[in-house]
């Protein structure tokens, strides 16, 4: 039976989401007496004290949104209002993640991108200052509610069906793939020698094994391996820091403002790329007025070929993440980091030297960075890009990425990236189970008159270039006005 079939059988299971759900509407929204609050620390853990509940300030959304700069930072979660000004530097993913929801409902977000909620509710309790006045909506005026209430259904939904509860065997091959070529690249070695034929056929192995554990770092960031936290980081730090050599608090704090923000500019920093390349429709407008040209942005679409596709790993992000490591004195990463190098020292040393194997790996990383570009860029460069918008979640998501058609080999050479879309939607779901919910975010998308765009792997590719060259026209345009 098809998941979406289960999920059709007798049809319990989404109306009692729906029951339960409307209930916490009509708690929500009883009149209860306003009063001043005496801390934080006399509200209870589950919230449902009537007692506590009348000693919470009310606030409507027009004074929420008033607190929405990094030095006055309020945000809502579940209709209660959370001052984490002082905290968010302090906050694991990064400050800059609570600064993009600043003065807004991140319910959803807040959803999405954590894993084990009871911890991180004992982190909120404190930083609790009060909640929804009575008749506000759960989230700004300006956002579809009934679009929020049935995305949030379907995450419902897909919880009581195990949809977020990972595979530990799919997760453990995709690992031992990755072992078996760094071992046979070293064997081969040992065999036949290092001469050029075999080093370049090593290289290939290596490029592929290095591309992977990309696939699967982002996997284990995104907390989507194990059950606890900790165990997802620790596992973080060997495959990001000791396999791949790069930094995982750098990868995190970065990756994650892509991931609540995606697309929109300048929150989501994958899409800062000036002054390199100019990027969606606003910036090349607004290079353009201001008549600048660090590059000859028209022919963009073209050293896209051989700067933004092999220098992507090599230098850019490896310099950010060495960058980052040391300035932030990341000594756990540097650590990691720096067992990686000695790994290779060790193994390949003795055939190449120091500086061979140095020139070893960033051949594997100028081969490996394409691969990587292309992946990730193809999703995301041809979709739409914006300043804030303050849309609701699914259709900050949905707007921002596309999806590639699945295959055998889209789903390896992706590494399940082809559904982007549902990663999007769903950061912490392991991803075998991605191609089981495509289909009813499809059906949710066409509901609320959403564009759920899915293409052919080549087409992505080539609409990479289009959007380029169609920003490079919009600067021109901007420019020689």
């Amino acid at each position: 039976m098809k998941f979406e079939e289960k999920l059709e059988d007798k049809g319990s299971l989404a109306g009692r989401s729906r029951v339960h759900l409307d209930g916490m509407h009509q708690a929500n929204g009883k009149p209860i007496a306003n009063g001043k609050t005496d801390g934080c620390g006399k509200q209870e853990a589950n919230g449902k004290s009537n007692g506590l509940r009348e000693s919470l300030n009310r606030y409507t959304w027009q004074e929420i949104q008033r607190h929405n700069q990094e030095n006055d930072l309020w945000l809502v979660i579940h209709r209660k209002v959370y001052n984490v000004t002082d905290w968010a530097k302090r906050h694991p993913g990064g400050h800059r993640v609570l600064n993009h929801y600043a003065g807004e409902d991140a319910t959803d977000a807040f959803r999405a991108m954590h894993l084990e909620l009871d911890i991180v509710k004992l982190y909120l309790k404190p930083l609790l200052i009060g909640e929804l006045a009575p008749g506000e909506p759960n989230q700004e005026r300006n956002k579809n509610s009934q679009l929020v209430e049935d995305f949030q259904e379907l995450r419902r939904t897909l919880e009581a069906s195990n949809m977020f509860r990972a595979n530990l065997w799919f997760f453990f091959l995709h690992l031992i793939q990755i072992l078996i070529l760094e071992v046979l690249a070293w064997l081969i070695l040992c065999h036949f020698g290092n001469g050029w034929t075999v080093t370049l056929f090593i290289s290939f192995l290596l490029t592929v094994s290095q591309a992977q554990s990309s696939f699967l770092q982002h996997d284990i960031g995104h907390l989507s391996m194990f059950k606890k936290s900790k165990w997802n980081h620790l596992m973080h730090k060997f495959v990001m820091c000791h396999l791949k050599g790069l930094s995982a608090n750098w990868w995190n704090y970065r990756h994650f403002q892509h991931h609540v923000k995606p697309n929109i500019y300048p929150k989501d920093p994958d899409i800062d790329m000036g002054p390199l390349f100019l990027l969606g429709d606003s910036q090349p407008i607004k290079y353009g007025k201001k008549k600048i040209k660090y590059i000859n942005y028209e022919k963009q679409h073209l050293y896209f070929y051989w700067v933004g596709l092999p220098l992507l790993m090599p230098v850019y992000f490896n310099l950010q993440s060495m960058q980052v490591m040391y300035l932030r004195r990341y000594w756990v990463d540097i650590a990691w980091v720096s067992s990686f190098y000695i790994r290779h020292f060790i193994t390949f040393g003795p055939f190449y030297g120091i500086f061979g194997t140095v020139l070893l790996i960033y051949l594997v990383k100028f081969l490996e960075s394409p691969w990587i570009a292309y992946v990730t860029q193809m999703s995301h460069i041809p979709m739409k890009m914006s300043t804030e918008e303050n849309r609701d979640w699914l259709s900050t998501q949905v707007l921002a990425t596309c999806n590639i058609e699945q295959s055998f080999f889209n789903d390896w050479f992706t590494g399940h990236l082809n559904f982007q879309i549902e990663h999007h939607l769903f950061p912490t779901m392991p991803r075998h189970n991605y191609h089981k919910v495509a289909p009813l975010v499809r059906s949710l998308c066409t509901k609320h008159g959403l564009q759920y765009v899915n293409k052919p792997m080549l087409k992505a590719f080539g609409d990479i270039i289009r959007a380029l060259k169609k920003s490079a026209a919009l600067w021109m345009d901007a420019y020689y006005e």
